[in-house]
């Protein structure tokens, strides 16, 4: 992701600092953590201690598979072995695009190379009895197929849910493409756990999942955006049948 602009605002307005730091589609973790207290929440004790700042601001992609495919690996049982960083997931993959889209300067990752970058994951972590599907929702009422997949990642640590969205149908700030994983489902509030990335300006938090349907088919609207118009979708990394 790209947020240069966005910085830029921020210094020279100062009404930005008067907008609240999460819109209200979104409530912080440290705000409402009932759910985590009360829930076995497998994915979120899986994951998230593996969830790490993006190293780049086009990184996105790389920390949200770096925590994913280390979560469905566990902890190293070795003292020599270390936890998979993000650095060291680009050098297994060993994609030279995937590399350049997630520098510094460069151009963040479409869907559809994520989709392609999330199987290379898998194998480079030596996860080969894994796939990656890639789901497209077909519009923000295609709630029964979301809840499903949530429902199904919420079972077990067995699986895990990496997102591409419009951050800012879910956060009320920028208004560009982002990745992040899925740390735990409510069924009963029918709401999802974001394990946020992007922590330069977030921390995990709730959003409702008629929002994130939203978010994920929501064009982007960021007019420094190399991919116009892109839709976001879901990246289910779970056994093959």
């Amino acid at each position: 992701m790209l947020r240069s602009t966005v910085v830029l605002m921020a210094l020279a307005a100062p009404v930005w600092a008067e907008q609240p730091k999460l819109g209200p589609n979104a409530v912080a973790i440290t705000d409402d953590h009932a759910f985590l207290r009360q829930a076995p929440a497998p994915d979120f004790w899986a994951f998230a201690p593996f969830v790490k700042p993006q190293v780049t601001p086009t990184a996105c992609t790389v920390a949200a598979l770096a925590a994913a495919v280390n979560g469905l690996r566990g902890l190293p049982a070795s003292a020599e072995e270390p936890v998979l960083t993000q650095q060291a997931l680009l050098e297994a993959v060993g994609d030279p695009e995937w590399i350049a889209m997630t520098a510094p300067d460069g151009t963040g990752v479409p869907f559809d190379a994520l989709a392609r970058f999330a199987a290379a994951s898998l194998r480079a972590a030596g996860l080969a009895r894994y796939e990656a599907e890639a789901v497209r929702l077909s519009g923000p009422d295609d709630l029964d197929r979301l809840r499903t997949i949530l429902r199904t990642n919420e079972a077990s640590a067995d699986d895990a849910v990496v997102v591409a969205y419009n951050q800012g149908v879910v956060t009320g700030d920028w208004f560009g493409g982002h990745v992040a994983l899925i740390g735990a489902y409510d069924g009963e509030a029918d709401r999802v756990l974001i394990l946020e990335v992007d922590q330069e300006w977030y921390i995990p938090y709730w959003t409702p999942v008629a929002v994130l349907a939203q978010a994920i088919v929501t064009p982007v609207a960021d007019p420094d955006s190399p991919f116009p118009g892109e839709v976001g979708g879901l990246i289910h990394l779970r056994p093959q049948d």
